[in-house]
């Protein structure tokens, strides 16, 4: 089993910053893919940013340039740095785990999210 706890939601102006952070636990996710998604009231979880444990990562086009995404292999932990932010960026956000070291693989763990708010 393996456990992810998200931290460093909160309320923030727009133009603010915030970073995301989830801790892995129960076992070794360092070749596994990682990945941020996040869903706003009444629409359905998006992919925001994703990792390779080799570091490539790919990006929502709403969040390229703004966001950045990052892992520490070591320390199994995933973090999200939120630039330039702006109200619809406000959602709920979750890390997930991939099945496997690729993309191609579907999710098999989901942290419980951590919210963020974008006042204007």
């Amino acid at each position: 089993q393996v456990q992810l706890v998200e931290s460093g939601g909160g309320l923030v102006q727009a133009g603010g910053s915030l970073r995301l952070s989830c801790a892995a636990s129960g076992s070794s996710s360092s070749v596994n893919a990682m990945a941020w998604y996040r869903q706003a009231a009444g629409n359905s979880r998006e992919l925001v940013a994703r990792i390779l444990s080799g570091g490539s990562t790919t990006y929502a086009d709403s969040v390229k340039d703004r966001f950045t995404i990052s892992r520490d292999n070591a320390q199994n932990t995933l973090a999200l740095q939120m630039n330039s932010l702006k109200p619809e960026d406000t959602a709920l956000y979750y890390c997930a785990k991939y099945d496997g070291t690729t993309w191609k693989y579907g999710m098999d763990y989901w942290g419980k999210g951590t919210l963020v708010t974008v006042s204007s």
